[in-house]
């Protein structure tokens, strides 16, 4: 008999991630990563208690990835506008991992759903940058900018529309400065 193949649990998250950025969650259980692994159940429950375990490992994964495409955004010149289209890049880059974090039901109003996800300060002190607004201002006027670039990465995530890179960064520049002078404005 052929010694046994160990799996360590990286190697079992890397697979149930795969799944999940290709399928979503409902792709992803044990016979399915089993047949990915080539392997019995067993190597999954070695490391994981349940299938819920290894999910919530799996979304802290994907919000892991989402954060790495923000901070990037973050540490660029026009750093507000880099991280708006990080943010609609992350859905066409990872159109399920989208949908998981930002297309969920929720209770929370839109301010707290975009300070939910722990990179909303670092949006808002960026756009502070940008429009010369108190940090509550800034949160205000970012809901609204929030909406429209979430609005285009939604279109995006689901393939509804087809914008290219230029379209997107022409769509959301314009928009923003516009809303920028009617916020003053108001």
């Amino acid at each position: 008999m052929p010694p046994r193949t160990i799996f360590e649990k990286e190697q079992v998250l890397n697979i149930a991630y795969n799944i999940v950025r290709n399928e979503g969650f409902d792709g992803l259980n044990a016979r399915r990563i089993a047949k990915e692994l080539n392997a019995s159940v067993h190597p999954i429950f070695k490391h994981f208690k349940d299938m819920e375990e290894l999910k919530k490992a799996v979304y802290e994964k994907i919000c892991a990835k989402y954060k790495e495409y923000m901070l990037s955004g973050a540490n660029e010149e026009q750093a507000y506008k880099k991280m708006g289209l990080s943010y609609i890049k992350f859905a066409k880059d990872y159109p399920e991992f989208f949908k998981i974090i930002f297309m969920q039901k929720t209770n929370l109003n839109a301010e707290n759903f975009i300070m939910a996800d722990n990179v909303g300060d670092d949006v808002i002190e960026k756009g502070q940058i940008l429009t010369g607004l108190s940090f509550e201002e800034q949160k205000k006027f970012h809901v609204k900018v929030w909406i429209f670039t979430h609005g285009i990465a939604c279109l995006v995530a689901t393939n509804t529309v087809k914008f290219s890179d230029v379209e997107i960064e022409e769509l959301l520049t314009e928009t923003v400065k516009k809303l920028i002078i009617g916020y003053k404005n108001s």
